[in-house]
C-alpha cells in the first residue's frame, strides 16, 4: 500500500494527544466511582462503637441502644436472676454457650464479663424479630415453670436471662453477645472488646 503523502510526524501528534485525552477522560469518570465505594459519614457512624452509661440503670431494668443496625439490650440483672440461672441448665439447648456464635468470655452461665450486666443482641436467631423481657418468676402463657427471661411472640422461642435458648424452639442458638468492653465502672462500650475494636 503506497505511502505517499502521509505525514507520519502528524499521525504520531494525533495518537499522542487521542491518547492523553482518553487518559484523562478516564481518569474524570473514574473518581466519582470510586468515591462511591467510601461509605458515607452516616454509615461510619452506625458502625462505630456506642458508649452506654450505666449509672441511671436499676437492677431488672433493660436498656436498648442501636450499633450496626442492630437492637442492643443491655440488662442489669438483680441477685435473684442471677440464682435462678443454673435452675434451667437442663431446659436449654446450649447451656455452656459452647455453640454459639459469641466472644469467648460470654462462655459462662452468665454470660458476661460482669455477672450483673447481660449486654446481648436483642434480635431472635431464628428470624429477628425481637423478643419480649419476661422478668415474672411463674406460671406464663408459653412456659409453666418461667424463671424470667425473653419470649419472642413471632415463633415462641423462648430465652432465659442470660439470652440462652430453650429446647424444642424454632431459634436454633443462643442470642448472640456484641464486643464489648467497660470503660469504667459506670460505662461499657459497645463494638470494642476487651482486647480491642471489634
Amino acid at each position: 500500500m503506497p505511502t505517499d503523502g502521509v505525514n507520519k510526524k502528524r499521525r504520531r501528534f494525533l495518537v499522542a494527544t487521542t491518547s492523553v485525552v482518553g487518559a484523562v477522560g478516564a481518569g474524570f469518570t473514574a473518581v466519582p466511582f470510586l468515591k462511591s465505594w467510601k461509605p458515607s459519614a452516616r454509615a461510619q457512624a452506625v458502625g462505630a462503637p456506642v458508649q452506654v452509661p450505666l449509672d441511671g440503670l436499676e437492677p431488672g431494668q433493660i436498656l436498648k441502644v442501636q450499633w450496626r443496625g442492630q437492637t442492643i439490650g443491655v440488662l442489669r440483672r438483680t441477685e435473684e436472676t442471677l440464682k435462678l440461672l443454673p435452675e434451667v441448665d437442663e431446659d436449654l439447648r446450649d447451656p455452656g454457650s459452647l455453640e454459639s456464635d459469641q466472644p469467648e468470655f460470654a462462655q459462662n452461665e452468665a454470660r458476661a464479663l460482669r455477672d450483673e450486666y447481660l449486654v446481648v443482641n436483642m434480635h431472635c436467631t431464628h428470624l429477628g424479630c425481637i423478643p419480649q423481657m419476661v422478668p415474672e418468676v411463674g406460671a406464663q402463657p408459653f412456659e409453666e415453670n418461667w424463671k424470667g427471661g425473653f419470649y419472642c411472640p413471632c415463633h415462641k422461642s423462648k430465652f432465659d436471662m442470660a439470652g440462652r435458648v430453650y429446647k424444642g424452639v424454632p431459634a436454633p442458638a443462643n442470642l448472640k453477645i456484641p464486643p464489648y468492653s467497660f470503660i469504667d465502672d459506670s460505662t461499657l462500650i459497645i463494638g470494642v472488646s476487651p482486647e480491642g475494636v471489634a
